[in-house]
């Protein structure tokens, strides 16, 4: 962890304890200086797997930066008396560096989602980042997982997105990230986002850290997502008494 903010450890996971315009501005500096980045974003649910999968955890340990993304971490943090400034999303950043891309003329290679997300982003991205040289594109139903990082390699991107959902994209990215120097971030079901295929929690639930109760009412199959964090919480709870005593 080359981290250069402080950060707070919640369940064995070091978050970064800054803002989001800090950590975007940290991350550009890396991606100009050609540092290689591996930036996880983690919610409840990915801490939850990284406590069952210790191989996984490792895989997350090893990242540079691994950013609060969830409100679960925020009431994580306030519980052990550490409390992060704000959450730090994986759409958010994404959009940031999309857009600091296509103003500063740099070089992107997008993988994951499905056939048909990826198609509306061949249409979308052009358009909406006419100065981001787009040097991938292409979803995540691959078999081969070492041709698709030898393209990468070849195309030398200055940014790697991977939205293959966990664990398989942070273990993706621990597997291949030396293999450019640029940043390698996981951003989940950002590209369904970002296509207009799963549409965004307005912005009242947003601010009011309810996006998550948002989108399951609206996919009512993430409830079983939803179930983890009582049981994250307790977990919690039982590490700041440990500290405590």
């Amino acid at each position: 962890m080359s981290s250069t903010f402080p950060t707070v450890t919640v369940l064995d996971i070091p978050f970064i304890n800054t803002t989001t315009a800090q950590f975007t501005a940290a991350v550009q500096r890396r991606i100009v200086q050609q540092q290689n980045t591996f930036v996880v974003t983690a919610n409840p649910e990915i801490v939850m797997y990284a406590h069952d999968h210790p191989d996984y955890r490792d895989v997350l340990q090893s990242a540079d930066y691994v950013t609060p993304d969830g409100i679960g971490i925020l009431n994580g943090a306030q519980i052990l008396g550490d409390p992060l400034p704000e959450r730090i999303t994986g759409f958010d950043t994404l959009q940031a560096l999309l857009q600091w891309g296509s103003d500063q003329h740099r070089s992107a290679y997008l993988v994951g989602a499905k056939p048909e997300v990826i198609a509306r982003l061949k249409t979308i991205l052009p358009q909406r980042y006419p100065g981001l040289n787009i040097v991938g594109l292409r979803d995540g139903y691959f078999q081969d997982a070492q041709a698709v990082a030898d393209d990468i390699a070849a195309q030398a991107p200055d940014m790697v997105f991977a939205a293959l959902g966990f664990p398989k994209q942070e273990q993706f990215i621990a597997t291949y990230r030396h293999t450019t120097h640029g940043l390698w971030m996981g951003v989940g079901g950002s590209f369904d986002v970002l296509a207009g295929t799963v549409a965004r929690a307005p912005e009242f639930w947003q601010k009011h850290h309810l996006e998550w109760f948002y989108r399951t009412v609206k996919e009512p199959k993430r409830l079983k997502r939803i179930a983890v964090i009582p049981h994250y919480l307790r977990l919690v709870k039982q590490q700041a008494k440990r500290q405590r005593s």
